[in-house]
């Protein structure tokens, strides 16, 4: 049987916004999706996921819309900021 619902749309916010969930998945900040557990924090599978949009944001700088550049910038900071709390828990 057919599923009448479509994909959600694939652009550049969507993808920065999977690796920014990735980042929080390792954070311990939302469940993880493979087993809807919250709270395991891996640094540094956090930081390689933040590191991948720093390298994203530097490899299209002069290349992304107002919108896209400001989705990225905010979500590098929203993710650094978390990073550092979760690593003074430690």
């Amino acid at each position: 049987m057919a599923d009448n619902k479509q994909a959600p749309q694939l652009d550049f916010n969507a993808f920065v916004l999977s690796l920014g969930t990735s980042a929080l998945v390792h954070l311990g900040e939302i469940p993880d999706p493979g087993s809807d557990q919250k709270g395991k924090v891996d640094l540094p599978l956090a930081q390689q996921s933040i590191d991948l949009l720093a390298l994203l944001q530097d490899k299209t700088r002069g290349n992304l819309t107002k919108d896209e550049q400001g989705f990225l910038e905010k979500m590098l900071y929203e993710l650094r900021v978390r990073y550092v709390e979760t690593a003074r828990k430690k």
